[in-house]
């Protein structure tokens, strides 16, 4: 059959990120036997148009749209996706008479809600490189798409779905030949490092994740030496950045530390990333692999530095591993970015106090500290029943799509966003999400590329909000 996917993801806030998900699927339905295209929505101004073109153009027999975010994940100035997906598809089905199917991690998330939404004839969950190949053989043989694990639909008004399989290995699929499928010059304009994936699943029970859904509870490792001969051949294409964007990178430990030492042992000329260690898991030991491995910049999923908040939240970790981990940063040469989540179950003020406390006294003035406010609430989550049990949600799961946010009763809004507010202006490498969504920022990551800055940008923070604070900016 020929397959057309589309990468519907459009935001560069706070800069543009390359469609890892779509390009895993359009090699996967080339393998397949498909005739493939991908259309990438990043950088085209007009983009329904830009659909309707690829779709009298190419004339597929399917569309494939890869969602990667239901909405931006911020409270305090809340943008949902899905109206603008909606508006694409409805352009693919003026131009064509292609059979749609949605895919992504965002469809995961809610695929009941988002069929509903979008209209779309069919939903793809689980692997794209095991799952989608499948869907498609069912669909050109004729055979029942419903057979395949992680396919689902909406059929008289009633959903249906397969499981999806969570059982197969992690193995070449997961690097596609993203200079096939994307301009990687324009992302790299963009300062926008390669995505790799080293596993999938994740074995952790934070109350509002839903990557469980997605990929599955256990792990599912790629052996250290397919991921190095994966580097090599990025290396070889011209590719400077890769960030490993697993759920956690650095569990389980020793994988990671056979990743890190083979990486060292056989130096590509390339720069790594990752902004997802695990505080449990990050040691002097781990970050010393990672600096000799080539990374180039690192971010810890802190969250709280209260014990009472992160066991609520369902933490593996406590505060002693946030402080360990501390001591770690400080011995090595890592720029490092910390990351906090404010406003979850049992935060109070005290507890916010103490958190900031540790970001102005045990991170380093030269790293970069990221707090978000209040949690994006999900259909199947733990934090969903809590929520519906304190009372603070009562709207039907089918109305999730729209973003809607858990907030501890213990805190309040306002006091909240006022503290926070003041502790970025007294400490300049301190952000929050309204940072993030400043409207310039795509184009200072434009600017930096060409000023031929190396990636992390983020590791400047401090001096550039003292510059833009100088010129009268608020950031």
């Amino acid at each position: 059959m020929k397959v057309l996917i589309v990468s519907v993801n459009r935001s560069r806030q706070p800069g543009a990120v390359l469609p890892y998900g779509a390009c895993v699927a359009a090699q996967a339905a080339v393998a397949g036997g498909h005739e493939t295209r991908l259309l990438d929505l990043m950088f085209e101004k007009h983009p329904e148009q830009a659909v309707e073109r690829a779709c009298r153009g190419f004339r597929p027999d399917v569309a494939g749209f890869s969602l990667r975010n239901i909405d931006n994940n911020d409270m305090r100035n809340p943008v949902s996706y899905t109206a603008e997906a909606a508006g694409l598809i409805a352009a693919a089905r003026r131009a064509c008479g292609a059979r749609v199917v949605l895919g992504g991690a965002a469809a995961a998330v809610m695929p009941q809600a988002l069929l509903s939404r979008t209209r779309a004839d069919w939903c793809v969950l689980g692997d794209a490189a095991a799952a989608f190949p499948r869907f498609l053989s069912a669909l050109a043989s004729g055979a029942a798409p419903l057979s395949v694990p992680g396919v689902c639909t909406i059929a008289g008004g009633v959903f249906s779905a397969n499981p999806p399989d969570f059982t197969t290995s992690a193995g070449a699929g997961l690097f596609p030949e993203f200079g096939r499928w994307v301009n990687l010059r324009a992302y790299a304009r963009q300062m926008a490092a390669v995505p790799l994936k080293t596993k999938f699943g994740c074995p952790f029970g934070c109350v509002y994740c839903t990557y469980p859904a997605g990929e599955g509870g256990g792990y599912r490792l790629c052996a250290p030496e397919t991921v190095v001969r994966a580097v090599h051949k990025l290396a070889a294409a011209g590719v400077r950045d890769i960030e490993f964007v697993d759920n956690v990178f650095n569990s389980p430990y020793a994988h990671a530390m056979q990743l890190c030492g083979l990486l060292a042992q056989n130096p590509a000329g390339t720069r790594f990333h990752t902004m997802e260690l695990n505080p449990e898991f990050t040691d002097a030991p781990l970050l010393t692999a990672m600096q000799r491995a080539g990374f180039a910049g690192i971010g810890i999923t802190a969250e709280s530095a209260d014990d009472g908040v992160l066991a609520a939240l369902g933490k593996n970790y406590g505060s002693a591993h946030l402080h360990r981990a501390a001591r770690a940063v400080e011995e090595h040469k890592l720029p490092c970015m910390w990351m906090f989540l404010l406003g979850g179950p049992g935060e109070t003020r005290a507890t916010v106090r103490r958190t900031l406390a540790f970001a102005r006294n045990r991170v380093r003035a030269s790293d970069t500290v990221f707090f978000n406010a209040g949690i994006r609430l999900y259909p199947g989550t733990p934090l969903e029943a809590a929520a519906r049990l304190e009372g603070s949600l009562t709207m039907p799961r089918e109305e999730m799509l729209e973003p809607v946010f858990y907030l501890s009763p213990g805190v309040e809004k306002k006091w909240l966003l006022e503290t926070l507010a003041a502790a970025t202006r007294e400490n300049m490498n301190f952000i929050a999400s309204d940072t993030l969504a400043l409207p310039f920022l795509s184009g200072l990551y434009g600017l930096a590329h060409f000023a031929g800055v190396r990636q992390p940008l983020w590791k400047h923070t401090g001096t550039i909000r003292r510059i833009l604070t100088g010129l009268g900016v608020r950031a």
